[in-house]
């Protein structure tokens, strides 16, 4: 490796220096020979699907399916896994079984997919949003504690980038004002958790088979949970819930509006091959992230990743953290001249109370519902500066990288820590 002094007779490539990575890194791509025979099968049997809309033995749909959630049970150590077509659609069937009712509110962090707060908002409960941890981007368990509200029924803690939130202390939380846990683990299957899996700690969680995921069935979730009563919600809500509940008596109605969430047998005879190579796939990309830490990690005004304690890290993205104060320059300038060089980062994330939709509480109609309407607290805030932590991140601090968009191996690693070194060469006048 190059010393700085030397890095800095090179010219930047924005400023028409050689970039020092001249190519595209070929897209990440977990599908093998493996998932093409297993789809040939369900291909020759005809059966691409075997669910029914109604009280029959199918209703859980067909030998594919089971077979996939049966693995996926054992796998991750649970009682109940049930497939779904979109991770989506697991989180609004998990929020939905937990008997949430209009106007109860759930916690949520800022800083995720806005599916995670979309799927409260499906049934009329109210997102709340509560600051995240500066080190590992997971919710800030003391800001859980201080947006508790006489409305407050659950927590949903998004273990966001592939590592756990700190489950301990939302559980302390959780069993202290009697709320519930939902995990959203979509970004960290595998991820450990002192020793248990990442998304099975809670009450119900579980993870999305999205194409840019670790693996992926094209589009899919996983739900996961070790009750049975929300297992059985959850399949209902899945699968029309109120087209057979005349044949399922003892069950009660509330929430029972049911949808058609169901995973077909092709997506899951390839979940099944997927499951088998997590493991390694895994293991490979922890490798490759704890080189490029190491690689970095030296270079002023740079956090790399932060591990949790406790937790084990299945890096979906690299997270960093830059200190203008030390660097000299804005991550965005930073970003542009690694750009130039061929890697290519994301300047920003999210801060989902920011967007229009809390902005203007405007959900449902055109007159504010639910956020309007008497059964909820009119008093909550989406108001900037809720989310410091989340809002400074966004703002001034995140850099990511896709460490799930590319095929990577070492020597791609070993470009972009030269690339890395090369920028701050330039940029930063401490190196």
């Amino acid at each position: 490796m190059k010393t700085a002094d030397e890095l800095r007779q090179v010219p930047l490539a924005e400023a028409g220096g050689t970039p020092v990575i001249d190519r595209v890194f070929p897209r990440y791509n977990s599908l093998g020979t493996e998932e093409a025979e297993a789809v040939q099968k369900v291909m020759e049997t005809g059966v691409l699907s075997q669910f029914l809309g109604c009280w029959h033995e199918d209703f859980y749909g067909g030998s594919k399916v089971r077979e996939f959630e049966t693995q996926c049970q054992e796998y991750f150590g649970v009682k109940h896994a049930i497939t779904v077509n979109s991770w989506t659609s697991g989180l609004i069937a998990a929020v939905g079984a937990l008997d949430i009712e209009p106007g109860d509110e759930i916690i949520v962090s800022p800083w995720t997919m806005c599916a995670s707060a979309t799927a409260i908002l499906q049934w009329n409960a109210i997102p709340v949003f509560a600051d995240i941890d500066p080190h590992t981007f997971n919710l800030d368990p003391e800001s859980v504690r201080a947006n508790i509200t006489e409305k407050t029924r659950a927590i949903m803690a998004v273990d966001i980038f592939g590592q756990s939130a700190d489950m301990d202390a939302l559980r302390q939380i959780a069993d202290e004002f009697n709320l519930r846990i939902i995990s959203d683990t979509a970004q960290a299957p595998a991820a450990l958790y002192k020793g248990k899996f990442a998304g099975t700690l809670g009450d119900i969680g579980g993870y999305s088979l999205n194409y840019h995921k670790h693996v992926h069935t094209g589009e899919g979730g996983v739900v996961v949970t070790n009750d049975d009563a929300l297992a059985e919600r959850v399949r209902l809500i899945r699968n029309h819930a109120e087209a057979v509940l005349n044949d399922r008596e003892e069950m009660p109605l509330n929430n029972m509006l049911g949808y058609n969430f169901r995973l077909g047998e092709i997506e899951c005879a390839i979940g099944i091959e997927q499951l088998k190579k997590l493991p390694a796939l895994v293991a490979s990309r922890q490798h490759l992230a704890e080189r490029l830490a190491e690689g970095i990690r030296d270079l002023p005004g740079l956090q790399v990743p932060v591990v949790g304690e406790g937790n084990t890290h299945v890096y979906y993205v690299f997270p960093l953290l830059v200190d203008p104060l030390i660097t000299g320059c804005s991550k965005e300038e930073l970003a542009a001249a690694l750009k130039a060089e061929g890697v290519e980062l994301a300047t920003r994330y999210q801060n989902l109370h920011l967007l229009p939709m809390y902005q203007k509480k405007m959900a449902y109609g055109s007159t504010g519902f639910p956020w309007s309407a008497e059964f909820s607290r009119q008093s909550v805030s989406y108001d900037k500066g809720i989310c410091p932590v989340a809002e400074v991140m966004n703002d001034s601090t995140y850099l990511g990288f896709g460490m799930c968009v590319y095929d990577l191996n070492e020597a791609d690693i070993d470009l972009i820590i030269q690339a890395f070194r090369k920028v701050w060469a330039h940029k930063v006048a401490a190196v």
